[in-house]
């Protein structure tokens, strides 16, 4: 059996009785003097645990090696795993920096038995607190034992995956206001805003697909995990539960096809910008070379009359007037074709 002095990680208990809280903050250690009392049913929660740690509770409840070992170890996928006697569930729980896009990640694994759901956290990031205030305000349901525990958490965890997918959507919303801002001019100022807006949002798209990416590898596995919990085989879900975590289910469905739907408008969105910058090249271009033909007109005319032979107006100030009366007139009538156009 373990000690007080044993377990170095924080830890937080709570034990149920006849589907009420009965008491909380005990000591791990004794937690097999309740376990096995009838209608009992104990929580414990581990944050940032040692590998010791991790390996005396799985003594304390008799735990299989790999699920301790799985428990141990760091950056596990979504999933489920079943045992004889119990299951190991990983998910991760998220956290969305609105200000950079940067999705933060926050690994928690579960250990379920028949009466005790263990929680061991990697870190702090995640909120437990909010999963203990949804046990309190469904006391009703804690007479359903560890699928009531369970639901409160699943519950939290697949409600963060849809606020980060909400706000990556608002998110890319604003760069779709960027991305089809209308240009403030042809100025150099406006142009320099113009290359300085593409930049933005090319770095944009980029950190916004990374999340989504993330946010992707740990969103779809949930679908199968929430969907195996539901198995009544599994015996983890009483029947009065099963509503819940259809519920539950049907916002990981939403979730994982907003997902997916949201990656594919972050590539567009990267491929339109891309497309943006090669029409505006495009009219560059134009204009360079409208400008370039209207300067050839006076270097051809004044390197004709350069010639150093006779020709009509040679030695004449009737020369100099019809070539400028030429360049002047050629010039304006290109301009006025070339911005008729609008290349100018």
């Amino acid at each position: 059996m373990t000690t007080k002095a044993a377990i170095d990680a924080i830890s937080r208990t709570r034990l149920y009785r006849g589907g009420r809280l009965d008491m909380v903050d005990f000591p791990v250690a004794d937690v097999s003097d309740y376990i096995d009392q009838p209608d009992s049913v104990v929580w414990i929660d581990l944050c940032g645990p040692s590998p010791a740690d991790v390996e005396l509770v799985g003594e304390e409840l008799g735990l299989h090696k790999l699920a301790v070992e799985d428990a141990i170890e760091s950056h596990q996928r979504p999933k489920l795993d079943r045992y004889a006697d119990h299951q190991l569930l990983n998910m991760y729980g998220v956290t969305l920096e609105s200000s950079t896009g940067e999705l933060r990640l926050s690994e928690i694994t579960v250990f379920l038995t028949r009466s005790a759901l263990v929680t061991i956290r990697k870190d702090d990031l995640f909120d437990i607190d909010d999963v203990i205030a949804r046990w309190d305000n469904s006391s009703d349901l804690a007479e359903c034992g560890v699928g009531f525990l369970l639901y409160g958490l699943v519950d939290h965890v697949v409600d963060g995956h849809f606020d980060a997918v909400q706000t990556l959507d608002d998110e890319i919303e604003g760069l779709e206001d960027v991305l089809f801002g209308d240009s403030s001019g042809g100025g150099e100022r406006e142009r320099a805003g113009d290359m300085r807006r593409d930049l933005d949002v090319q770095r944009r798209s980029y950190s916004l697909r990374k999340s989504l990416v993330k946010l992707r590898r740990v969103v779809l596995p949930m679908r199968e995990v929430v969907n195996t919990l539901m198995r009544r085989d599994l015996d983890v879900v009483h029947e009065d539960m099963t509503p819940y975590f259809q519920d539950v289910y049907d916002h990981v469905l939403r979730a994982t096809e907003w997902t997916e739907s949201l990656r594919d408008l972050v590539g567009t969105i990267f491929e339109t910008n891309l497309s943006i910058q090669s029409n505006r090249l495009n009219i560059i271009t134009k204009q360079v070379t409208s400008w370039a033909a209207i300067i050839a007109v006076p270097t051809a005319i004044t390197g004709f009359y350069g010639q150093n032979l006779p020709y009509p107006g040679f030695a004449a100030q009737s020369g100099f007037i019809w070539s400028c009366l030429l360049i002047v007139a050629l010039s304006g009538g290109l301009y006025a074709a070339f911005r008729h156009r609008g290349w100018l």
